[in-house]
């Protein structure tokens, strides 16, 4: 049996014989986020892991999932949350939870470890500014989101808009408008435009509130896919940014293939290309990512 280093060394010669190495472009941000982050680093600096609930998935990656478990940490589904017996102290994720989530949490629990990144509770605030202004507040994301869920559990009065097609008239005087953090910039206005069109005698106010990673990812993915006709994309297959980003590249045209590890590449996908784009998702650990480009890299080009 080879070893790694044999083989990857034998899938080199390989290419070599085959022609040409496949490039790599990579975009220009990419990746983890701070607040990815700098919640992997208070899980990590967590003692005794073991009596610790991580209430659903810190972030939406399987090789981070399986980091956290083979640590001790008793992670509780997402879907599973309400019906699952906690530990005394209980990790809050990135994602965020509601005020009213946390209240139960924290009337149990011993000690609550909150990992939420900033740029949501922003949005979390931006929402209870609008409902205070007596405004229906419209939220643009995807409403099974674990960090959709947990803003609107806080609001009395909410409506959750995942395209321009939902919009309807709503009759209101008064609208607030919000996206969830990692809602891309195009769909935001989009559905921005369609809710001003369809609601003309509102007063409405929209607080841009898309993270500034996002944005970043999305700007370098535009500007990729003018160089290349394919773009990997790496990432959880729950990770909503990431999805978003593979979902952007076909708006592009410029297909793109979704990955979460260098394991599901399949070399048939990169038949007659010389170049191909590389991006990754906010919840994707570097090493992920190196892994992919490495054995992408081994590729030939294919005739």
């Amino acid at each position: 049996m080879l070893c790694v280093a044999e083989h990857f060394a034998a899938q080199r010669y390989a290419a070599e014989t085959r022609g040409n190495a496949m490039k790599i472009i990579r975009a220009e941000f990419m990746g983890l986020c701070f607040g990815v982050r700098d919640a992997l680093t208070i899980a990590r600096e967590t003692a005794a892991p073991e009596s610790v609930s991580i209430y659903g998935e810190l972030v939406h990656n399987p090789t981070i999932q399986g980091e956290l478990a083979s640590r001790g940490f008793r992670v509780v589904g997402e879907k599973h949350r309400d019906s699952t017996q906690l530990t005394n102290r209980v990790m809050v994720t990135a994602h965020g939870i509601s005020q009213k989530r946390l209240a139960i949490l924290s009337s149990h629990a011993s000690e609550i470890i909150d990992t939420t990144c900033p740029l949501v509770r922003r949005v979390h605030e931006a929402t209870q500014t609008l409902e205070r202004e007596n405004r229906l507040v419209i939220l643009i994301g995807r409403r099974n989101h674990v960090e959709v869920q947990g803003i609107v559990e806080d609001l009395s009065r909410y409506i959750v808009v995942e395209s321009p097609d939902e919009v309807i008239d709503w009759k209101e005087a008064a609208l607030g408008i919000v996206s969830q953090s990692t809602t891309t910039p195009d769909l935001a206005q989009r559905c921005l435009a369609r809710i001003l069109e369809l609601n003309s005698q509102a007063d409405v106010r929209y607080i841009d509130t898309i993270c500034r990673p996002t944005r970043q990812r999305q700007q370098a993915l535009e500007a990729l896919c003018r160089s290349v006709s394919m773009v990997i994309v790496v990432g959880g297959k729950h990770s909503n940014n990431t999805r978003q980003l593979a979902e952007r590249c076909s708006e592009l045209g410029c297909r793109a293939v979704q990955v979460e590890s260098a394991q599901d590449l399949m070399e048939e996908w990169f038949a007659g290309l010389e170049t191909v784009g590389l991006t990754a998702g906010t919840s994707t650990p570097d090493g992920t990512i190196e892994e992919v480009a490495r054995v992408v890299s081994t590729f030939g080009c294919i005739a």
